[in-house]
């Protein structure tokens, strides 16, 4: 117990690390769930604004933004202080994946005795984990190991973990027969190890390779094609998880990303059997399973070919409290935005719903962030409801909605009345 109250005593309120980090964050976010809830319970709001239905509203709305932006700011620290963490801990499990090669080596050459090729194996695996570890400490504020398969949206990206599995693979299995070869005389054994390295043999691994390092090259180039255009909208994650793999911005289950996945660890999982069975080799895969690859590739791409949409305004309408009559639109209404879009894969933290902006003229207005016990009524992916500000000017408006990316959907002409 006093070990463990010194180790406390030692956190300050600056401090950055990974457990300070982690609990400034659940306290954040225990606080904003706990406005919320008092919000929507009519709790909490000042007197001075209590009295107007409107002003309630908009004072509610920026304290829940305040509190949302805290929040996000302390998911940032805590997912960068995981990301030093893992890359850390990433090194540390490379080289304990080689301590446990030596012992499966050792165990195996109890009975037949030590071999080249145990050798070869020991000194290929020590090579590569020292080439991750040096790979991993230039990037270890990213994640060290983690960094290349992060995307732009700090999200893990499935199109870049894949190749990289077969490139770690590949290049161990050219080291073993590399290593071979330098120890070798001249003889069949020389001769049997450059045939392992034929091309005939190779080509099937080496087709694989090139094809899932091209799309990784290709989605990044479609993503990206399609964000400039305003046709996908794309916002960043706090940090990478593992979940990332198989699941859209949203966190839903994505059916591509999860057989790309599925396949390639399938396929992945016969190679190095192969490898471990002839270790002399690169290797051999039948082309079967790489024309599976090649189709599983094929509807991945096509998939991220398809994905998103701009958001789209279908209609605008006055909306009517009960009791009131219907009436023309005029400033100080409240207006229904009915559309599709509107909250994008990943805007939906509050932080996100927060930065919801709508166009009335040359007017911008924060859409209100409207609490219920569990979640908000307003904003939502298909309703947006604002105030139509003062300001606005009577006759034909144009209605503009921006989303938490950025984009901008169609524009929406209204009368307002005067």
């Amino acid at each position: 117990m006093a070990v463990q109250e010194m180790s406390r005593g030692t956190h300050t309120t600056a401090c950055a690390c990974e457990e300070c980090a982690r609990e400034g964050h659940r306290r954040a976010v225990a606080a904003f769930l706990e406005k919320r809830d008092e919000f929507a319970a009519g709790q909490g709001v000042p007197a001075a604004v209590a009295h107007s239905l409107g002003a309630s509203r908009q004072w509610v709305s920026d304290e829940l933004a305040l509190s949302a932006r805290n929040v996000a700011d302390r998911g940032r620290e805590a997912g960068n202080s995981w990301l030093y963490v893992f890359s850390r801990r990433a090194v540390l499990a490379v080289w304990i994946a080689a301590g446990v090669l030596l012992l499966v080596q050792v165990a195996a050459a109890l009975g037949t005795g030590w071999s080249t090729a145990r050798t070869a194996g020991l000194l290929a695996a020590l090579l590569l984990a020292g080439l991750l570890t040096v790979a991993a400490r230039a990037q270890s504020l990213r994640g060290g190991l983690l960094a290349p398969l992060v995307g732009e949206d700090n999200r893990l990206s499935t199109s870049k973990a894949v190749p990289s599995a077969w490139v770690v693979l590949t290049s161990f299995a050219t080291l073993l027969p590399a290593l071979r070869l330098a120890a070798s005389a001249p003889g069949p054994e020389r001769q049997a190890l450059y045939a392992g390295l034929a091309l005939d043999r190779a080509l099937p691994v080496l087709s694989v390779v090139v094809l899932t390092s091209g799309v990784a090259v290709l989605v990044r180039r479609v993503v990206g094609v399609r964000i400039m255009s305003q046709r996908l909208q794309k916002l960043p994650a706090d940090r990478p998880r593992g979940a990332d793999l198989l699941t859209d911005d949203a966190g839903r289950g994505s059916f591509p990303d999860a057989q790309y996945v599925l396949v390639s660890t399938a396929v992945l999982a016969y190679a190095a059997a192969s490898l471990a069975r002839f270790p002399d080799r690169l290797p051999q895969l039948p082309w079967a399973l790489a024309l599976l690859m090649a189709l599983s590739a094929a509807v991945y791409l096509a998939a991220k070919y398809a994905e998103g949409s701009r958001p789209l305004v279908l209609s605008v309408v006055r909306r009517r409290e009960p009791g009131d009559l219907d009436a023309a639109v005029r400033p100080g209404d409240d207006i229904e935005i009915r559309g599709v879009g509107f909250v994008p894969p990943g805007a939906q933290t509050p932080e996100m719903l927060a930065r919801l902006v709508v166009r009335i003229g040359a007017v911008h207005v924060h859409v209100p962030l409207v609490p219920v016990p569990g979640g908000f009524t307003n904003p939502s992916d298909t309703v947006l409801t604002v105030p139509v500000p003062a300001e606005v000017e009577p006759g034909r408006t144009e209605i503009q909605v921006v989303t938490a990316a950025g984009v901008e959907s169609n524009r929406c002409t209204i009368d307002v009345a005067e």
